[in-house]
């Protein structure tokens, strides 16, 4: 009798079930966040807790805790010789483990343990023969391993051996090499350079077949340090280097130039690689660093074959200052190894104590006349020439006066000068070489061709060593 109710009641319970669901899944929903929210805080509190160390321990709790650590442990092979003990919630470890690794492993375990206060370590590693026998497993499985990846080696080993001695091969074409760079020393640097890039090609090339980029770049590492270091200890060395390069390609002199180098004179023996050495005029050898070379005033007497000589004359201050300066113009001008073009000239200087300074100048040409012979003589014409004129050469005279000051004295040589005979009589009488007066030689009778004994010297030592690779400097070549 009560079925039929039911009956006709269920499409209305079932229309009221369709409409709950979607709210009864948003309520499970909501409820679910709320306990995941509940849980997260419980946890949090939780956390919260585990930084403070509560004044009560549950009993048997440090049982427990001993027996969760034991129980991790008696899972992992390298903790099978570790002890815990657990007192009060402090965890004490002991015992050996393989690897120094291993220890800072077991506290971090351990100490993650919930009621774990704190951990104690007295762990050690087993130094045991033993304990070595997995290292020495782990050591033979290296070697299979290496004797596996042999045959790449081998091939990785070829192919740098290739490219370094493609590179030898043509880092050995000297032929190209000096007929492209203007001297032997450039030509040897690229050379070098060449060997030098494929045998780094070929290292690089070989690390990577290998798949050893790491060692590549450690290996490139340390050698851009072990460089910076060779730069700054050879930093003398390099400047040097770097110097003979930079002369070589200028020449500022050629072999045998007679030049000035800062204070340094002499005729160019040879350019190394390191020093220029020179030959000084007394016939010793001088080397110079290229360095200091290369930063230094280069005088250079070869490059032009005309060359100028001066000296200076003092006329006495009561002659003719501009008749004496005519008188030794002309008298250079007369001289067979002055040159015409540019002539010869005179210049008064100053007034001195008790003379007129008069400059004499003259050009020579260095390849037909000696500079030092042409001054030399130069001189001795004109002096001869002013004092057989009559005009006095004086040496710097000092009066001394005493008192009284306005009292004039008598110059003691006025009566012997004034008996004496004439500058003109005095002259002839010495070149005619009377008694008392030395004869004079003219200078147009002396030798004044170049002294050619230090450039002899000079082109049989380049001789003897031959032009080789040490002499840097190409007379072909133009100069700087």
């Amino acid at each position: 009798m009560h079925w039929k109710p039911r009956t006709r009641f269920a499409p209305f319970l079932m229309f009221l079930a369709l409409v709950a669901q979607p709210a009864a899944a948003q309520l499970e929903a909501a409820l679910g966040s709320q306990a995941d929210s509940a849980s997260t805080a419980t946890d949090a509190e939780q956390a919260g807790a585990d930084q403070v160390i509560s004044d009560r321990q549950d009993a048997g709790a440090d049982e427990r805790m001993a027996m969760r650590i034991r129980g991790i442990f008696s899972e992992l092979p390298a903790f099978n010789d570790v002890k815990v003990t657990v007192r009060q919630g402090v965890v004490t470890l002991t015992g050996t483990v393989p690897e120094n690794s291993d220890i800072a492993r077991a506290e971090a375990i351990a100490g993650r343990v919930s009621g774990v206060v704190t951990v104690d370590s007295a762990l050690q590693r087993d130094l045991s023969i033993a304990a070595g026998a997995d290292t020495l497993g782990s050591l033979q499985e290296q070697f299979r391993q290496f004797a596996l990846i042999l045959p790449l080696v081998g091939i990785a080993l070829a192919v740098a051996f290739g490219i370094g001695l493609l590179g030898y091969a043509l880092a050995g074409l000297t032929a190209v090499w000096h007929r492209i760079a203007p001297n032997s020393f450039l030509a040897e640097l690229i050379a070098s350079a060449i060997r030098f890039a494929f045998v780094v090609a070929g290292l690089i090339v070989a690390l990577n077949l290998v798949g050893a980029e790491t060692l590549l770049g450690a290996v490139l590492g340390g050698a851009g340090l072990v460089g910076l270091a060779l730069g700054f200890a050879l930093r003398d060395t390099i400047e040097n280097y770097v110097a003979s390069l930079m002369l070589s390609v200028r020449q500022p002199f050629l072999p045998n130039d007679h030049v000035v180098i800062d204070s340094y004179e002499g005729r160019v023996i040879r350019l190394t690689s390191r020093a220029t050495i020179l030959m000084t005029l007394d016939g010793n050898h001088l080397r110079i660093p290229n360095s200091q070379v290369f930063k230094a005033v280069i005088l250079n007497y070869t490059r032009n074959p005309q060359r100028r000589f001066q000296f200076d004359l003092g006329v006495d201050a009561d002659d003719d200052a501009l008749a004496a300066r005519r008188l030794g113009r002309e008298t250079l001008a007369g001289l067979a190894f002055v040159l015409d073009d540019p002539g010869p000239d005179a210049r008064i200087l100053e007034v001195g104590d008790s003379n007129v300074v008069i400059r004499f100048l003259g050009w020579i040409d260095q390849e037909q006349s000696d500079w030092f012979k042409a001054q030399s003589l130069a001189i001795i014409a004109v002096k001869t020439a002013l004092e057989d004129a009559g005009f006095g050469l004086p040496e710097p005279i000092y009066r001394l006066r005493f008192d009284p000051r306005s009292a004039a004295l008598p110059y003691p040589g006025a009566a012997q000068t004034s008996e004496a005979s004439s500058p003109d009589e005095a002259g002839e009488a010495r070149l005619r070489g009377e008694k008392g007066a030395p004869a004079r030689v003219a200078p147009g009778a002396e030798d004044v061709r170049p002294a050619d004994g230090i450039r002899d010297m000079v082109e049989a030592e380049r001789a003897a060593s031959g032009s080789g690779k040490a002499d840097l400097l190409d007379e072909g070549r133009p100069v700087e």
